[in-house]
């Protein structure tokens, strides 16, 4: 994912007003200390924890607390199936749109609408993950 669309996703959980648990995985390539913009962590401290490096995708799921997934449709996303989690997909790469084609079908996920560029927008994603996890239509998943 671009830098610029991932400071736009911090940027959307933010919006969304909702908690939320953020892992960025280590990497050569990548800088992961410099992925959010300065002051992100301390601007959603009381909103959310973000997690630099690895991070239990089983425990984060099975906890309580969880009450769906922002996820690109990859494979990982399907084990929050096996936690009846609701699925807010922004497919990316490869055949994650495929993935997602097949969530929506099963009435498992939710996806993020795109623009005609195929890049996604602030006030759309915010509004996905709302309607996902308050909103009574996202009770249906």
């Amino acid at each position: 994912m671009p830098l610029k669309q991932i400071h736009e996703l911090a940027y959307w959980l933010k919006l969304s007003k909702l908690p939320f648990i953020s892992v960025l995985r280590n990497s050569e390539e990548i800088d992961t200390l410099n992925l959010l913009r300065p002051g992100f962590s301390n601007q959603t401290s009381d909103q959310g924890v973000v997690s630099l490096g690895w991070g239990s995708q089983v425990e984060i799921l099975a906890h309580r607390a969880i009450g769906g997934c922002l996820f690109h449709s990859g494979w990982g996303s399907i084990e929050s199936l096996g936690f009846g989690l609701p699925l807010i997909l922004m497919p990316m790469v490869a055949d994650q749109s495929l993935n997602a084609k097949l969530l929506l079908e099963k009435g498992v996920g939710y996806e993020v609408p795109r623009n005609e560029d195929g890049s996604f927008n602030r006030d759309p994603v915010a509004k996905s993950v709302r309607l996902v996890m308050v909103e009574q239509e996202g009770e249906l998943l």
